[in-house]
């Protein structure tokens, strides 16, 4: 038990910086709270958390290995994320001025809830579509935890991951609906759109210039 517990520790200070690092997933996290409120951006914090058990479950059974050796099956990884972030992306440039009032903190923006089902797909889609996924859990899974550690101990770290990722993206999302912060999104909803939409599309090209390996 000693060893599976420095093994998680490990992990889990390695994960802690790829948490609070800035990409897609903080982007999305941020702009459903603006623009769709608390309860979307929480949902797509679960989505989030869901596609990382995703990417720890197939690197745990081996195919991670499989996708990292493969360059077909690495650029239809790569190509899928980049098509989804550039079409959310252009959705994003697309929007028009958000007005945010007091019940948008807790429910949509625009006063329509987004279904539940979409908020969590956007999240586990933002996620699942980012091929150097592949390779960070590949690595540190092979380089941080044993081969002789039991496969339930293993998505009992993946587990372990994926709830701090949820916590974190929800502290996010509660962040940005406080009162203080809605009125300022309020004021510069349409630029903020912009700008998350260039964050997209310019995720969607840097990943476009990632090579396999």
């Amino acid at each position: 038990m000693h060893t599976y517990l420095i093994e998680l520790a490990s992990l889990m200070a390695i994960f802690a910086f790829a948490i609070v690092s800035p990409g897609a997933d903080l982007a999305m996290v941020m702009r459903q709270s603006i623009v769709h409120g608390r309860r979307s951006a929480i949902i797509t914090s679960f989505g989030i958390g869901a596609s990382l058990m995703f990417h720890v479950s197939y690197t745990i059974l081996g195919l991670g290995l499989i996708i990292s050796q493969s360059i077909y099956l690495f650029n239809i990884v790569k190509w899928c994320g980049v098509a989804y972030l550039v079409y959310i992306g252009i959705k994003a440039l697309r929007a028009g001025r958000t007005e945010i009032d007091a019940p948008a903190a807790a429910g949509a923006a625009d006063g329509k809830r987004q279904p539940a089902l979409r908020a969590f797909g956007l999240g586990f889609m933002a996620n699942v579509l980012n091929p150097k996924a592949v390779f960070f859990f590949l690595s540190i899974f092979s380089t941080v935890v044993s081969a002789h550690t039991p496969m339930t101990i293993k998505f009992g770290y993946g587990l372990v991951m994926a709830t701090c990722l949820i916590c974190w993206f929800i502290g996010v999302s509660l962040f940005m609906t406080t009162p203080r912060m809605r009125a300022a999104f309020s004021r510069a909803s349409q630029w903020i759109d912009r700008t998350s939409g260039v964050v997209f599309i310019a995720l969607g090209i840097k990943l476009a210039t990632e090579r396999a390996g």
